[in-house]
């Protein structure tokens, strides 16, 4: 592997030699990274990768071997659904909305694990943030477009109050405009102090968002340094950033 540069210390989320099989493929094949708290790292890499494979193996939706540590806590031993109540949250590719409630329902449902008595005043927050979902509170969200439904998604991971949120292909599908935005509140998340990890197709905008990045090549990680490194290196400018 080339410029590998793991953090040191105790980071929010570790991870070592992450395996994901398909039957006899190998998708993802013994990966390490780490993310500090408050930090936003990139995951890049061609399509077939890994990427959406690694996230979803993080978030314990499917099968995977290795060693996953969160807050010093063996993921291993935990189910999907235990992460949410920890502050672990993911936005899957496809925005995953339950298109059949309403805006303000799916907000609601983000906040299913909590108990406390502020899920109205984070509703509030969210419409604060992104207030086309203000707009649009009562409408099925399986009538919103590609761009709301991305922003649904993120808001109602964020009534989970995570203190890692995993984001696959935010800006797919969506116009640029719409991209601008959802990357605003991206960006605004992040500076509250938010840790993210973040996959995405468009290598230039991952790498503007994120401070450090790691490149994933056939399930394997063959590159890992920050964002200002990475795009200045020529094997990322002509294989993910359009320039020869």
């Amino acid at each position: 592997m080339n410029n590998m540069k793991i953090n040191k210390g105790n980071p929010l989320l570790d991870v070592r030699s992450l395996e994901v099989h398909y039957g006899g493929i190998s998708a993802v094949r013994g990966i390490d990274l780490t993310i500090d708290a408050g930090e936003t790292v990139a995951l890049i890499g061609a399509n077939g990768a890994g990427k959406t494979s690694t996230l979803k193996a993080l978030a314990r939706l499917i099968p995977s071997k290795g060693t996953l540590h969160y807050q010093g806590e063996d993921l291993g031993k935990l189910a999907a659904h235990d992460l949410i109540s920890r502050g672990f949250s993911l936005v899957p590719e496809g925005r995953g909305v339950f298109g059949r409630l309403t805006v303000v329902e799916n907000l609601v449902m983000g906040a299913y694990q909590r108990r406390d008595k502020e899920v109205a005043s984070d509703i509030d927050r969210i419409y604060t943030m992104l207030p086309r979902l203000a707009e649009r509170k009562n409408q099925l969200a399986g009538t919103l477009s590609g761009g709301e439904q991305q922003m649904l998604a993120i808001g109602r991971a964020l009534m989970g109050r995570p203190k890692l949120l995993l984001l696959d292909e935010p800006s797919m599908g969506l116009a640029p405009l719409m991209v601008e935005k959802v990357f605003e509140v991206i960006n605004n998340t992040a500076a509250s102090g938010v840790a993210i990890l973040l996959v995405e197709q468009n290598a230039k905008l991952a790498l503007e968002t994120a401070s450090r990045a790691y490149v994933l090549e056939s399930g394997s990680i063959t590159i890992a340094d920050s964002s200002a490194a990475l795009k200045a290196d020529p094997r990322i400018t002509a294989a993910y950033l359009g320039e020869a």
